[in-house]
């Protein structure tokens, strides 16, 4: 099979590294890839959002499956025009990316299915807004409605912080901005994914994820410093739980509504003393998270996207590694406000060879001269592969020590509350 996979990440350099080791596997375009996605198939420059230039390529290419990597074509309907010209896709349709793309619209589903979830309010005013942070007070939660990659929300400890966040979102007269205010939930964070066909829900390996960018969960929110896999605290009571109270809700409640959920189905979790709470939803693969799912699990990623495409989920079962991935973040200096592009990266040949090491690109670019370059803030996502979380966090470790590039920084804790 031809496939074509879509996005430039960590996320995509994951998924193409999977997906190259599919029987099924003929050929593999990446668009646009990224030096790491390079050497897993074919970079092809595109431009995404021209979906009659994705089709056109397809067509010319005999590709047999796209696979959409990030969240922004999926909220804007490639997956739909990909469909309506005859091209077998994964990933949700644009009424089903609402999940992700509109905090307000799952928040109001979460409600129709009694989903475990924050207490909250929506405001398009900002004297509304305003007024509610003051007489709820803080800690608490403000939200952009919309795609913010992962930055859009602020946990303010304080009223004077929770104002300023409202400020920046509606204070400047955008057109159709919108906010939501919750409460701040208690416990601890993890990350859990499911595979969805429409109609048949099937669970895949936990994780858990690092927002903040410095040690200690402190700072402002990021993409993602580091995951882990699996995540102790979702134990398999929690797991059904998650799936009884969470997944399946969503799963019919999407069906119900005449817009069945295909994809993966990425459910930001708050595990409270009563239990798995959701905070909310994306529609595709975690990034830094699915750079630890894909060296754990055993079974063909190929076969089980076009499972889920198909409707076939049902019979479908997935082989998970009972060794932990742990990956760490070098993040370039400045990020998440502006990070420092275009530092030279030394050959990380020595570092990949490692044992049970595996670099992922994240933001790198080869410069004319063949020099490796940060391009991004995310840079490089180095996971290490261990008996225990413990063994997988020295052996990414150690491989980061190893990376010869100073205009870079990580966390040194990821894991910290699993070992």
């Amino acid at each position: 099979m031809r496939v074509l996979l879509i996005g430039s990440g960590g996320r995509e350099h994951a998924l193409a590294w999977k997906l190259a080791q599919s029987p099924l596997l003929e050929t593999l375009f990446i668009a646009p890839g990224n030096p790491g996605t390079a050497q897993c198939g074919t970079n092809v420059v595109l431009d995404v959002t021209r979906h009659a230039e994705v089709i056109a390529f397809c067509h010319s290419n005999g590709i047999g499956f796209v696979i959409v990597g990030p969240e922004a074509p999926l909220v804007a309907g490639l997956v739909d025009d990909l469909e309506a010209a005859g091209i077998k896709a994964f990933g949700p349709s644009k009424a089903a990316a609402r999940l992700e793309g509109s905090k307000a619209f799952t928040k109001e589903l979460c409600m129709e299915a009694r989903i475990p979830t924050a207490a909250y309010a929506r405001f398009t005013d900002l004297a509304a807004a305003k007024a509610y942070v003051l007489a709820q007070g803080a800690p608490i939660v403000i939200k952009a409605d919309g795609l913010a990659a992962g930055k859009g929300v602020v946990v303010a400890e304080s009223v004077e912080q929770a104002l300023a966040a409202v400020e920046d979102n509606l204070g400047q007269g955008v057109a159709g901005a919108e906010i939501v205010i919750e409460e701040c939930m208690v416990g601890e964070e993890a990350s859990f994914f499911a595979l969805v066909d429409g109609t048949h829900a099937l669970a895949l390996a936990s994780a858990q994820d690092h927002k903040r960018v410095g040690d200690g969960d402190t700072g402002p929110n990021t993409g993602g410093m580091g995951a882990y896999s699996p995540a102790p605290v979702v134990t398999p009571a929690i797991e059904a739980r998650v799936m009884a109270e969470i997944i399946r809700p969503t799963v019919d409640a999407m069906a119900k509504r005449g817009t069945p959920f295909k994809g993966v189905l990425f459910a930001g979790l708050m595990i409270t003393e009563t239990g798995p709470r959701l905070i909310e939803y994306n529609t595709r693969f975690g990034d830094p998270e699915c750079e630890v799912l894909m060296p754990r699990l055993k079974s063909d990623l190929l076969a089980a996207l076009l499972a889920t495409v198909d409707g076939q989920l049902l019979n479908t079962v997935l082989d998970w590694s009972d060794e932990a991935a742990l990956t760490v973040v070098f993040a370039a200096k400045g990020y998440p406000a502006k990070p420092e592009t275009g530092t030279v990266i030394g050959v990380l040949d020595q570092v990949g060879a490692m044992a049970g090491v595996t670099v992922f690109h994240a933001g790198t670019k080869r410069r004319d001269d063949g020099a490796l370059v940060a391009n991004g803030g995310r840079v490089l996502a180095v996971t290490g592969v261990g008996g225990t979380i413990g063994e997988a966090k020295d052996k990414a470790y150690a491989a980061v020590h190893a990376i010869d590039w100073t205009g870079g920084f990580y966390r040194s804790d990821i894991g910290f509350r699993a070992v």
